[in-house]
């Protein structure tokens, strides 16, 4: 016999994603041969609720036994868009979030720790995965399982794999310990994760309803602005023209909001798009009345609102909870359509305060303890990593 056999060097790419942050989650997952570049393995699945984060473990996990399954000898690169997961499994970061904990802990066992080294690569650079993990969460929307023969993910990404020259790089020895220059790759409280996609959160301005203090949603008239509602558009059109940072504007389909975009759109040469999601609640039997006629006239089911998000008011209209469904699928389509960039979005309180809410994993009854002016600017960025900031709530200083 002529030696030991050379060690054999697979990559590991590896994406997930959740269609709410928690929500709808699934991950994906590909083995390829270093030296090649062919793929030798996929993997996907749906995985029920979760966050982005754990969905990205689970996908490192997969990838890591299928990759074991093939050559539990091999050396191993994972490549992830993942910065999270890159530096807490390079032992640069500490894991302190406990539904990730034990998934780090199950990767890190797979392989002895000086086989496998990570790989921090841009989301362009990981397209076969996250095609892997959108085609498992497509599936699991439908009721049914990812099956490797139906994938066409390796096929979508082929231009792109022949464009970058058809091989992936080999692994590198791991680095030793940095030091003290280690916490350079953080910007002010976390990673930096690139530019955030934004979005501006306009109210719309007044209607005739508005200092009434009456429910006004999407089940009930379809009011115009009012004279002062058409000031109030005007002056944050020029608030926001003096900003310049709007790159999009898309509303709600009701008709205050569609009037409040159109006078923002027209001062900022834009379009704008309408998105079904973005409407008001459907308050029922309550639209048109105040809290104290609600109060009078249907004690019991007000009580029942007041006190559970999935309460529905009277007459059939939507809960908060319906609601929060809603709105979180519309702001997970504009953030894969607009990523990156700062949209305005022209809607209504309700929705307003549920993407504050979810940007802040706050409980439901948070509703509540918001204050939401006519006209008035909120604003949250979403990033890479799935995590949001709230930048802005209830700026109305461009109306004084």
């Amino acid at each position: 016999m002529s030696g030991a056999r050379a060690r054999r060097t697979f990559v590991v790419e590896a994406d997930g994603g959740s269609r709410g942050n928690p929500g709808p989650a699934g991950y994906g997952a590909v083995v390829k041969d270093a030296a090649s570049g062919e793929t030798l393995r996929e993997a996907a699945e749906f995985i029920g609720r979760a966050t982005n984060n754990v969905a990205e473990y689970r996908g490192l996990l997969a990838g890591l036994r299928a990759a074991y399954e093939l050559d539990a000898d091999a050396a191993v690169l994972v490549r992830m868009d993942s910065k999270l997961v890159v530096e807490q499994m390079s032992g640069r970061w500490k894991i302190k979030h406990p539904d990730m904990r034990p998934l780090a802990m199950e990767a890190a066992a797979v392989f002895p720790p000086d086989a496998v080294t990570y790989e921090w690569i841009p989301r362009e650079e990981n397209k076969h995965a996250d095609r892997l993990a959108n085609e498992a969460m497509d599936a699991g929307g439908r009721g049914e399982r990812w099956e490797a023969g139906a994938s066409r993910a390796e096929l979508d990404t082929a231009s792109a794999a022949g464009a970058a020259g058809g091989t992936v790089p080999a692994p590198q020895p791991a680095a030793t310990d940095p030091g003290p220059t280690a916490p350079a790759a953080r910007v002010g409280w976390g990673p930096d994760l690139g530019t955030p996609t934004t979005f501006v959160l306009l109210r719309h301005g007044e209607t005739p309803l508005t200092p009434e203090k009456r429910f006004s949603g999407s089940g009930g008239r379809d009011p115009e602005l009012s004279a002062a509602g058409l000031r109030q558009a005007a002056a944050v059109a020029e608030a926001l023209a003096a900003r310049g940072t709007v790159e999009a504007v898309v509303s709600s389909p009701l008709r205050r909001c569609q009037e409040t975009a159109a006078a923002v759109a027209d001062r900022l040469g834009l379009s704008v798009g309408t998105d079904e999601g973005l409407r008001e609640t459907d308050f029922g039997a309550w639209e048109g009345l105040t809290f104290a006629e609600v109060r009078e006239r249907h004690p019991e089911d007000l009580d029942a609102w007041l006190a559970s998000a999935a309460a529905r008011p009277t007459g059939g209209g939507e809960s908060f909870e319906e609601v929060a469904r809603r709105v979180a699928a519309a702001r997970d389509e504009l953030l894969a359509r607009h990523s990156g960039r700062t949209v305005l979005l022209v809607t209504h309180v309700t929705p307003i305060k549920t993407l504050v809410r979810l940007a802040l994993g706050a409980p439901p009854e948070s509703l509540f303890r918001m204050e939401l002016s006519a006209a008035s600017l909120s604003a949250v960025a979403y990033y890479a990593d799935g995590n949001a900031s709230l930048r802005l709530l209830n700026d109305t200083g461009h109306l004084r």
